[in-house]
């Protein structure tokens, strides 16, 4: 890696977060631009400074796994990330979670599949059926993605380095078995303030989310991490991100998971 000062960098987002503002990314800002070394070197800190003021880990995350997502953001691969403990609500019936919006900076909605996991996962060599295998559940979910960086612009490593766009995820009380539904063919449908805004199956997540989640352990297995037990993992967003304004609602309708629902408060 370069000379590049990941904590310093990394104080640099945390800032943004805290004072609720956007930031210049940081790849303009670095002569030669920022790696995607570096980029995860950067989330790691960032990590740690969570940690280190009391959050914890609540699961692993994936980004930009369909061709829509990577389309809208202008980047070509997937990339990985954390679900801190303080991001997460849980949907309780069919009531819709109140998000404050006003928390964040420029805040969009976006359905997400999301694995349960009954066992730790570790890679290298992990398979979308090695996932199938460890996971407790697959319910559907509603994550908030709120990048820090101005006009919601930016490479893939400086989106590495801002954990993904992590912002809240929302987790649904509805949920099947790994192997009680092809999850290729699971549907999805968004809607937000009451206009239908994407529709899609799993098989939009790189052709299956469970071999999403494998992606993610082989990634954590090289650096010698694994999933844990316990963990939520989201898999991706199958349709576009959406903004989310206080007042604004935005729901997901799943085929075997049911519905989940937000409110921008």
């Amino acid at each position: 890696m370069t000379g590049v000062d990941h904590s310093g960098w990394a104080d640099y987002l945390l800032g943004a977060v805290d004072d609720r503002r956007e930031v210049a990314a940081i790849a303009a800002q670095i002569d030669g631009g920022l790696s995607i070394e570096d980029g995860y070197a950067i989330q790691a800190a960032l990590l740690e400074k969570h940690l280190a003021r009391g959050d914890g880990v609540a699961g692993a995350k994936l980004g930009l796994t369909s061709a829509a997502k990577q389309k809208q953001m202008g980047v070509s691969e997937p990339c990985y990330g954390w679900v801190l403990e303080s991001s997460v609500a849980r949907a309780s019936g069919g009531a819709a979670v109140d998000v404050a919006v006003g928390e964040l900076i420029h805040p969009r909605a976006e359905p997400e599949l999301i694995f349960v996991l009954g066992e730790d996962l570790a890679g290298p060599g992990v398979t979308a059926s090695d996932v199938l295998d460890a996971t407790a559940a697959v319910v559907g979910g509603i994550e908030l993605i709120d990048s820090r960086y101005e006009a919601f612009s930016f490479t893939l490593a400086d989106v590495i380095a801002d954990n993904t766009s992590a912002a809240r995820m929302v987790v649904g009380a509805d949920g099947i078995g790994p192997r009680d539904a092809d999850l290729t063919t699971l549907g999805c449908l968004f809607e937000v303030d009451g206009q239908i805004t994407g529709t899609a199956t799993g098989a939009a997540l790189l052709g299956d989310p469970a071999a999403c989640v494998a992606m993610l352990a082989n990634h954590l297995g090289r650096e010698g991490q694994a999933l844990r037990e316990g963990w939520i993992i989201p898999a991706g967003a199958p349709c576009d991100a959406q903004r989310l304004a206080a007042g604004g609602r935005a729901s997901a309708r799943y085929s075997h998971l049911g519905a989940v629902a937000v409110r921008g408060v």
